[in-house]
Order: structure tokens, then C-alpha cells, then sequence
């Protein structure tokens, strides 16, 4: 950790969210003397300081370590681009339509690549009026279940999340361009068709 670095990003996101060092103390229970020896570089904070740090600034820990942020180019997100994360720990899904860092539970996500649909992975699509009915014979079970149903279509998409003990088929709004995913808590994301 570089106490320089470290401290001018401490300062940099403190002004960003608009807090004096006595706020930004107070948000931490610690001094406002102890922040401003952290912003000018002449001490670092201890390590079991990293994580309320790290969500005053709504940053991460690595980030704050390492003493830089590094910020995204602009790459106008598509639809065509979405990608989808799922975490492996508390089983969250995460959607991004342009270059992403992802995390959750303390781990970096890898966006899931979608494969045809096996026949444990079949679904059946019907149209019903403005919408889809989505319905399917996978297990529902803990552990091995069907996580969400997700349409993604020209402008939009729609993400359905489902849970061990819920039923098998659900509605999905009709989008233009659509087309469906089914993402499966133990095997990854399939595409329908």
C-alpha cells in the first residue's frame, strides 16, 4: 500500500460525495486529525479500516489498497452486448451492458456464456397475449433449480428471478427481438432457441 496514493484517492472520493474530514470521520468513528493524516499521504489506515472505507465510498477494498480507481471507458452499452453474472456464494444475478467489474460475496464474477438448451435445460414458449408463458420440467429443488428466466430484446430486457420453491413456468413480457434465457443455479445459462 502506498500511503501517497492511497491518501489522494482517499481525498479524491471523500470530495466526490460532498463529505469534510470531520464527516467522513464521524462515518468512520475515528478522528478527523487520523483522516487528514491518511489524505496527505503521512500514514495509511489500518487494515480493519479497509472495508468501512470501502463502503463510505461505495468502492472496493482492492481499489482503496492499491490507491487508484480505475475508471471505464465509455463504450455506450447495447443490448446486444448484455451479459449476465451469477454469484456462486448467495446466488445474486448481475446484468451489464458495457465493460463491467463485477463482484459479489467478496468474489470477482466472470459474465456466464450461454449454451443451447440441453433436454434438461428444454423449455416450452407460449404465446399468451402480450406475453410469453415459459414453463419447463427442471428440478426446483435447493441446490439445483432454475435461478431466472431473462428476455433480452432490442432495448430492453426483463429478468424473472425464481427460487428452489417455486413453481415451474412463469410470464415474460413479449419484447421486440426477444430471445430467452434460462440460467440454472448449478449449470450456467442456456438460450432457448
Amino acid at each position: 500500500m502506498n500511503a501517497e496514493e492511497t491518501g489522494a484517492l482517499i481525498r479524491r472520493l471523500r470530495r466526490e460525495r460532498g463529505l469534510t474530514q470531520a464527516q467522513l470521520a464521524g462515518i468512520l468513528q475515528v478522528s478527523d486529525k487520523a483522516v487528514s493524516k491518511w489524505e496527505r499521504g503521512a500514514g495509511c489506515p489500518d487494515v480493519e479500516m479497509i472495508p468501512a472505507l470501502a463502503a463510505a465510498f461505495r468502492a472496493d477494498a482492492e481499489s482503496l489498497l492499491s490507491g487508484s480507481m480505475p475508471v471505464n471507458e465509455r463504450d455506450e452499452g447495447s443490448m446486444r452486448r448484455l451479459k449476465v453474472y451469477q454469484c456462486p456464494q448467495c446466488g445474486n444475478l448481475l446484468t451489464a451492458t458495457g465493460s463491467a467489474d463485477i463482484a459479489c460475496c467478496g468474489r470477482r464474477l466472470a459474465p456466464l456464456e450461454a449454451r443451447p438448451c440441453d433436454e434438461e435445460h428444454a423449455l416450452t414458449v407460449t404465446a399468451v397475449g402480450d406475453e410469453w408463458l415459459v414453463s419447463f420440467d427442471h428440478p426446483m429443488e435447493k441446490g439445483h433449480f432454475i435461478a431466472g428466466l431473462l428476455e433480452v430484446g432490442y432495448d430492453r430486457f426483463a429478468l424473472v428471478r425464481m427460487y428452489p420453491e417455486g413453481g415451474r413456468e412463469m410470464y415474460l413480457p413479449r419484447l421486440p427481438g426477444g430471445k430467452i434465457y434460462m440460467i440454472c443455479a448449478k449449470d450456467g445459462m442456456f438460450a432457448h432457441r
